[in-house]
């Protein structure tokens, strides 16, 4: 591959995308941009400020207007500071909301100045019972609801299809233990 490149790789909590997002950060020397490690305290902090539990995102209004937006153009203004200065980017974000939206990478590259770039995204998938056991196993905050409204969670972000025009699109299973 030729010139900057920027990989996003998507997939539902638990799918094992960040494992796969490290390996490829390590395997093309590219900075490794995590939604959940860039905000994961503001978050928690700001809704806790707000009132809510720190783990209280898919079922809360608040997050999803106003917070999870933030977050989202922090990781992709990020990704376009690495690419102008020549640095190949990985993204490692679910990107669910946005899925659905022909037309939000190559506006994002607009918005937040990226450079000409190739975009390979990258979804990584597992089955229902692999991603539930996942979710179970690291028994964070934030899966809770995703677990006590497993088939609301399932239906809405389980089988996304991503949408986005300007991409190349791969598919990767990840079902096996080893990969999680």
């Amino acid at each position: 591959m030729t010139g900057t490149a920027l990989r996003i790789v998507i997939g539902t909590a638990g799918s094992g995308k960040s494992t796969v997002a490290r390996r490829l950060a390590r395997e093309y020397a590219a900075a490794y941009l995590d939604k959940d490690a860039m905000s994961a305290r503001f978050v928690e902090a700001a809704l806790q400020a707000a009132g809510y539990g720190p783990g209280d995102r898919e079922s809360n209004a608040f997050y999803v207007e106003r917070i999870l937006p933030l977050e989202y153009d922090s990781l992709l203004d990020m990704a376009g500071a690495n690419l102008r200065i020549g640095q190949p980017v990985v993204v490692d974000a679910p990107f669910s909301p946005y899925l659905s939206d022909p037309d939000f990478i190559t506006t994002a590259a607009e918005r937040f100045d990226w450079p000409p770039v190739d975009i390979e995204v990258i979804r990584v998938r597992v089955s229902p019972e692999t991603l539930q056991q996942r979710l179970r196993e690291r028994g964070l905050e934030r899966d809770r609801w995703k677990l006590a409204h497993w088939e609301e969670y399932w239906v809405k972000h389980g089988g996304q299809p991503c949408a986005w025009a300007g991409v190349r699109l791969r598919e990767f299973s990840n079902d096996a233990d080893e990969a999680a």
